[in-house]
Parts: structure tokens; C-alpha cells; sequence
């Protein structure tokens, strides 16, 4: 008996050990957002359908709006707004739940597409060439096939879709939409989590920065992000046949941007992008991850700035 107890103290004080060295390991690395005041960003702020969200806004020209995937921010396009503002008037948002904006505890899916409209809405912006990563793209491909003629042109960055549903999602998605989630997000080791999920979202692993681990360390330690993303993974169930039935009715010149090494969304959900939107064309990047604007951001920036300008050469 004397022994168990030993060993159930011994077992204690390694837990106990293990929580405080994943809590000080915690610590951001650099001071998330920093990077807004080197790129001479400014963050700004509008209330769409009750919530606040966090947008940037640079340079002239047709607007562009760019919108983030799952667990992300406006820091994606960190490394391409400098190219794309040269020509274009480029707004990036957080969506609700996510970044700096606000976090609905009763967060769904259909909510996002009505915040980037909602926010083009504010802003004045009648009608914009969009452009999504990953849940972004899906969110962006149902404002494309539910609202035409907001849409000038579609850009769809390793899009989410085909695989909204529980058993298709990745895993690491479905553990933070998940009720374990919600528990794991009051708990030590998140920069850990957030440096793993990195891992798998790039090819090279070089890219996982103390800058970028700061960025989306932020995003998911504010209070309220792990309710709202069970929120939005419960409204998931129907999604899928939402953006499939969104596709075919999609008038905008389409490109779908895929990298050949995502381990997140396979590249033949690429395919069934490009066979299901009228038009479409697809751009594989060898050597690449689940999130090419961060991996690949001067080849993005070089590829949007010249589909982007194909549209306005032929009107």
C-alpha cells in the first residue's frame, strides 16, 4: 500500500513538473502583432451583424479581399500584401472567432460568409475579387455562387469544402472543435499545440518562427476561442453540400491554388474544385504546404497580381 502511494505521489509531481514547464514554455517567444506596426499596417475595426471585426486595409486600386483559414488571422498575408497593395486596394479580416475579432459563443459556418459581405457592406465596397485559404476558400466560394455579382474574380488557396464533414476534417481540427478542446484550451502546452499544428501545415519546417508561433499563439489563447470554435465545428454537419451546391454557380474567373505536399486537404480535393466551378484553372506548387501565402508569399503574390489583372485586361 505504502509503495502505490509512492507511486501515485511520484506520478503526481512528474504531472505536476510537466504542467509548469509547458506553462512557462507558454510564454510568447516575440510580442504577437508587432509585425503590423513594422509593415506600417494599421488595425482597424467595424461591427458587422453584432460583432467586431479586426480588418487592414492597404493600398489603390480594385479591391481585394482576402480571408484567412481555420485558427488563422490577418498575419497570413503578412508576406503578400506588400506586392498585391501596389496595384490593388487589399483588405484582410479576421473572421468572427478568430484573430482579434470577436468570439460568438453560438459561432456557425453560415455566419462567415456574411461577415465578409457584411464587411465589404461597411466599408463601401460593391463588388471585389476574393481570395481564401483553406475554411477561407470555402467560405469565399459560397459569397462566389450565392452572390455573383459581388464577385469580380475567385482565388481558392488550398480550400476547404469537400471535407467539412467530422471524419474528413484533420485532426488537429477536430480535437480544437471538439468538447476535449474546449477543456485543453483552459490547460498548459497551447504553444506547444500550436507549434505542432505548424508542423503539419508546412513543408518546411524552418518557416515555424518564434514571430509566427507568437502570431498564432494569440489567436487561440484569447478567452472565448475554444467555445466558439465547437460552435462553428457543430454547425459543420450540412456545410459541405452548401459549398458543393455553391460551386456550379460561380460566374467569376476562378483560380484554385493547391500545394502538392498539404497534408491538411489533399490535392485531389483541387480537382474536384476545378470540375465543379465553370472555368476554373488550377496552379500546383511543388514543395509546398497547406498554406502557400506563408510558405510560397512572393510566387502567390507574382501569380495573384497576374491572374487579377487577366479580368480587367479583357473588360
Amino acid at each position: 500500500m505504502r509503495k502505490l502511494a509512492l507511486a501515485l505521489a511520484g506520478v503526481v509531481l512528474l504531472l505536476a513538473v510537466l504542467a509548469l514547464l509547458a506553462a512557462r514554455h507558454d510564454r510568447f517567444p516575440v510580442t504577437p502583432g508587432a509585425w503590423l506596426a513594422s509593415s506600417g499596417l494599421e488595425p482597424r475595426f467595424e461591427t458587422v451583424d453584432g460583432h467586431r471585426l479586426r480588418y487592414v486595409r492597404v493600398g489603390t486600386g480594385p479591391p481585394v479581399v482576402l480571408v484567412h483559414g481555420f485558427a488563422s488571422s490577418v498575419y497570413t498575408w503578412k508576406d503578400v500584401l506588400p506586392a498585391l497593395s501596389v496595384d490593388h486596394d487589399v483588405v484582410a479580416l479576421d473572421l468572427p472567432g478568430f484573430g482579434a475579432s470577436d468570439r460568438p459563443a453560438g459561432l456557425s459556418f453560415d455566419e462567415l460568409p456574411a461577415a465578409v459581405l457584411g464587411l465589404m457592406d461597411r466599408l463601401g465596397i460593391e463588388r471585389a475579387a476574393l481570395v481564401g485559404n483553406s475554411m477561407g476558400g470555402g467560405v469565399v466560394a459560397v459569397v462566389a455562387g450565392e452572390q455573383p455579382a459581388r464577385v469580380s474574380a475567385l482565388v481558392l488557396i488550398d480550400a476547404a469544402g469537400f471535407d467539412l464533414e467530422p471524419e474528413d476534417q484533420p485532426g488537429m481540427v477536430r480535437l480544437m472543435m471538439s468538447p476535449l478542446g474546449t477543456v485543453l484550451g483552459d490547460l498548459p502546452g497551447q504553444r506547444l499545440a500550436v507549434e505542432a499544428t505548424l508542423s503539419q501545415v508546412f513543408h518546411d519546417d524552418v518557416l515555424v518562427t518564434d514571430e509566427r508561433v507568437a502570431e498564432y499563439l494569440d489567436g487561440v489563447s484569447r478567452p472565448g476561442t475554444f467555445e466558439a470554435m465547437r460552435s462553428l465545428g457543430l454547425s459543420l454537419g450540412d456545410q459541405t453540400a452548401v459549398v458543393e451546391e455553391a460551386l456550379p454557380r460561380i460566374e467569376a474567373p476562378t483560380l484554385v491554388v493547391w500545394g502538392a505536399e498539404d497534408r491538411w486537404i489533399p490535392l485531389k480535393d483541387a480537382d474536384l474544385f476545378t470540375a465543379a466551378i465553370p472555368s476554373a484553372r488550377k496552379v500546383v506548387f511543388d514543395h509546398c504546404g497547406h498554406m502557400p501565402q506563408e510558405e510560397m508569399p512572393a510566387k502567390v503574390a507574382d501569380l495573384l497580381r497576374e491572374f487579377l489583372a487577366a479580368p480587367r485586361r479583357a473588360r
